[in-house]
């Protein structure tokens, strides 16, 4: 009977998602006086915790938004094929971010059906789509950093997706169970199946809820686990990106253990159980803002840069100009060979071989005064001769 009641409750968990007006004297100020109280948290400026985590989140969705967009722009400009294999798992992790800062706003509200079934529900299967994306980028640094090649991207990506998985059975399986707890401990009062529903979703205990996370926990710690081996890999390249994913971990962490302090210990010590909703929307604010800091923006602004192999190819074969200046001198090379060769045609060519003075000398000593020949004294004319020289 109870386990009927429970799949009654799951099927019919739309009709819960408007709940009624409730009655109440007077709104706070800055709402409307028409407002459901259930929305007075995110116009209460008596209690600004709720607008200023809300202006927190709606500025976190703009800004994950738009560098998904950029993300998958930029895969046409991505060079090295090692870094375009993990852009799957990026945009993956992109998407869970993008889920978080909304889920703020299930928790400003004030607790009913689908906002307490919501956090229960999404707020492990969110956290677990992000540290699955970092252990499963993790796992693929190893790689990188030893071999400096990894798996392909659909086993990254595929690795993400069933580590989310689980996650997402758990909570189906613990959701479920906490329905038919519910059911059987509010049956005997006569309760309907809308009321012993909103009352076993919404009164779970916080320590409850907190061991319902213990894999988002185990994925947690096996990230930051994970990226201290990828820091001691011979390619040095790869380093920078495992302490993006170590500075990641290292402050979801402490952020994580802060708010479960708070939530199941502080909290109760100061007698202010009405801080336990701010203090899940401020984790999930907090730990989103890390994830786009620390992570997704530094491995946005590396994603584009060549490999060093590609640098170096690029150096030894240089593209050529095309520019005016490069024109110019092409022209005036050529020019300068055209006017070279010219000069050297017109030379002779006995000036293109060096000649000795000492050519015709053949080591003998001259014996005879030159003579003229026969041919040259006719062409000189008749000579003078003594008798005519003195008859003068």
């Amino acid at each position: 009977m109870a386990i009927r009641k429970a799949l009654l409750t799951c099927l019919g968990l739309p009709l819960f998602l408007f709940p009624g007006a409730q009655a109440q004297d007077h709104a706070p100020p800055g709402c409307s006086p028409d407002l459901d109280p259930l929305y007075y948290n995110l116009c209460d400026r008596s209690g600004a915790w709720g607008i200023i985590l809300e202006a927190v989140a709606v500025a976190g969705i703009v800004t994950t938004f738009v560098l998904t967009i950029i993300l998958v722009a930029s895969l046409p400009f991505v060079q090295d094929t090692k870094k375009r294999s993990l852009l799957g798992t990026q945009v993956f992790f992109l998407l869970g971010t993008l889920g978080l800062f909304c889920l703020v706003f299930a928790c400003v509200v004030k607790p009913n059906f689908s906002t307490c079934a919501s956090r229960q529900f999404l707020f492990g299967v969110l956290f677990a789509i992000c540290f699955s994306c970092l252990v499963a980028h993790v796992f693929a640094l190893n790689f990188l950093a030893r071999k400096n090649h990894g798996p392909r991207g659909w086993v990254i990506f595929t690795m993400a997706l069933l580590l989310t998985l689980v996650e997402v059975i758990i909570n189906m399986e613990w959701l479920i169970i906490t329905l038919v707890r519910g059911g059987g401990e509010t049956g005997a009062l006569g309760n309907g199946s809308a009321g012993w529903a909103a009352v076993s979703t919404c009164t779970i205990a916080n320590m409850d809820f907190v061991m319902a996370l213990i894999y988002v926990m185990l994925l947690l710690l096996g990230a930051f686990m994970g990226a201290w081996p990828a820091l001691c890999g011979r390619f040095k390249r790869w380093r920078k990106h495992g302490v993006f994913v170590l500075l990641t971990t290292s402050t979801s962490i402490a952020i994580w253990v802060v708010w479960i302090v708070m939530y199941t210990y502080g909290n109760k010590q100061h007698n202010t159980p009405t801080w336990d909703d701010p203090t899940l929307a401020i984790a999930l604010g907090a730990n989103a803002w890390a994830f786009v800091l620390f992570y997704v923006i530094p491995e946005i602004s590396q994603v584009t840069k060549p490999s060093p192999e590609q640098s170096y190819q690029g150096d030894m074969y240089p593209t050529r100009g095309v520019g005016y200046e490069t024109i110019l001198k092409e022209q005036k090379g050529q020019s300068m060979f055209v006017e070279n060769k010219a000069f050297s045609m017109d030379e002779p060519a006995s000036a293109k071989r060096p000649v000795s003075p000492y050519s015709g000398y053949n080591g003998q000593l001259l014996t005879s005064v030159y003579q003229p020949t026969e041919m040259a004294l006719m062409h000189k004319g008749p000579a003078q001769s003594p008798q005519n020289k003195t008859r003068w």
